[in-house]
């Protein structure tokens, strides 16, 4: 009995305590809510006001002018004179100076092209007579075998009655004809060409007039006999042709 009315107020202490914890955890969750859902909506007031008076703003900042164009503006026209004057004297000096280098590079073109076409006809000229001293040597065998043929006669050529020995002559006189012909032949491939001018006009740049005799019966400064016949190489004398002129007067 004593025992139970001992504990009997302490268990009433301990739920009445209980109770009251339990009554004022709600209070206390209710009176923190605010706080949060406050916290959680100023950023938006902040913004608001913000962006609001950004808007309310009426004066726009004035564009800067630059410099330049106030300093071009208190400019007299004396001045502005002046400095067309000298840019239209640096044009002009500019304008000369082109003229000069074109000049310049018209001429240097010019002499290259020469120097090109006389380099060009220096070595043309160069392989066209590069045998020049062997050509020479050789027209003396030519004239050679030419005299050889000119002293076979033309009747024991042509005789109808043809001996053993006369035959070996004819034969001995086609070889050599021919032989000449391929001889020429050649030296034409190579521009070595010989020229008989019996018959023409004397001319000095060709001919070498050894003697002069008078003939009626032909025409003044004609060549009638020719003694050496000549030769060119490529064109150019290489020996005149030595000759017999008319000469009646």
């Amino acid at each position: 009995m004593l025992r139970q009315a001992v504990c009997a107020p302490s268990r009433i202490a301990r739920q009445s305590l209980s109770r009251l914890v339990a009554q004022r955890q709600p209070t206390r969750l209710l009176y923190q809510l605010p706080s949060v859902s406050a916290r959680i909506a100023q950023p938006a007031i902040s913004r608001w006001y913000t962006s609001e008076a950004a808007s309310k703003d009426p004066s726009p900042e004035a564009p800067k002018q630059p410099s330049g164009a106030a300093e071009a503006k208190q400019e007299t026209p004396a001045e502005a004179a002046d400095a067309e004057s000298a840019l239209k004297k640096e044009l002009e000096a500019k304008e000369a100076e082109l003229r000069e280098w074109k000049d310049k590079y018209l001429r240097s073109v010019a002499d290259f092209r020469n120097l090109q076409e006389r380099t060009q006809r220096e070595m043309k000229s160069a392989r066209d007579f590069a045998i020049q001293k062997f050509a020479k040597d050789l027209v003396d065998s030519v004239d050679n075998l030419d005299r050889a043929l000119a002293t076979v006669p033309e009747e024991k050529l042509n005789s109808p009655d043809k001996s053993e020995h006369l035959q070996d002559l004819a034969n001995l006189y086609s070889g050599l004809k021919l032989t000449e012909n391929i001889l020429m032949q050649t030296l034409k491939k190579h521009g070595l060409e010989r020229f008989d001018p019996q018959g023409e006009k004397f001319n000095p740049n060709e001919h070498e007039a050894t003697f002069m005799t008078p003939m009626p019966d032909k025409e003044d400064n004609t060549v009638f006999h020719t003694q050496q016949k000549g030769f060119k190489l490529n064109g150019r004398i290489l020996r005149a042709a030595k000759v017999g002129v008319v000469k009646n007067k």
